[in-house]
Parts: structure tokens; C-alpha cells; sequence
């Protein structure tokens, strides 16, 4: 297994999830490889947990990343975080990402999680993505 590729992958995603124009009208530019300090705004896109599991085969080194994608949201229900969701959907789902180490095999969506966020009107959707990539 090589976690070697990790990098290149998550600098792909928060690539393609920067430069797709419906996601940046939604969120109106508010998206995160890293939360800033201070104040967030009402209605963001932040990079989250990555799980990394060995795939190796008679072809070459590989690995499977399992990638969340949150929504977080202060508005109280999840119109709003559901269309968010669906244009990251669309901007990530079987995209053919271009990574600078490594090649991308393949990235497919395989489940979200909505849910209220304790003690307030906030929503939060996690969009866990599988992407299974091969390294150099």
C-alpha cells in the first residue's frame, strides 16, 4: 500500500469542488481544505475524514480513499445543504480527476448522512466519496 498518493487526491477534489461554478454560486465561494479561524459563514464546504485502505494488485500499488465531504449549514432545514450536496455530487461522482502523483482509477459516491447539529437550527450533510487510485 502507498499513502503517497493522499495528497495529490485531496488537492484534486478541493480543485475540481473550487472550480465548479453551480457549487460556488450555492456556496458562494465557501469552500474548505482547511477551516479558517474566525467567524464562518452560514453555508459552507469543508474536506473531512479520509480513510485509506490498501489495494494492491498484480497490476501495481494501489489504495482506496474513503473522502468526506461536509455541509455544514446554520439555516434550520436541509433544502439548502441538500442542493449544496447534489452539485458536489455532480462535480466529483465518476469525474476524471487529474491528480499530480498517481493516477485515479476511478470515484464514485457511496453514501451521505444528514443530521441536525446539537443544540441549534444547523444541518450537516457528510458525503463519503470512494476513490481507488494507483501510484506511479
Amino acid at each position: 500500500m502507498s499513502y503517497a498518493v493522499s495528497a495529490a487526491l485531496q488537492s484534486a477534489i478541493f480543485g475540481a469542488l473550487s472550480a465548479d461554478p453551480t457549487l460556488n454560486d450555492l456556496v458562494g465561494g465557501a469552500i474548505y481544505d482547511a477551516l479558517p479561524s474566525g467567524a464562518l459563514p452560514p453555508l459552507y464546504v469543508s474536506i473531512g475524514q479520509e480513510v485509506v485502505r490498501e489495494r494492491n494488485d498484480s497490476t501495481g500499488i494501489g489504495a482506496e480513499h474513503q473522502m468526506t465531504i461536509k455541509v455544514v449549514t446554520e439555516v434550520a432545514g436541509f433544502v439548502a445543504a441538500k442542493e449544496v450536496g447534489g452539485a458536489i455530487c455532480d462535480a466529483l461522482h465518476e469525474t476524471p480527476l487529474t491528480l499530480s502523483r498517481g493516477r485515479l482509477v476511478s470515484m464514485k459516491f457511496t453514501r451521505g448522512q444528514a443530521s441536525k447539529i446539537e443544540k441549534g437550527a444547523g444541518r450537516q450533510i457528510d458525503l463519503i466519496f470512494r476513490a481507488r487510485v494507483e501510484d506511479d
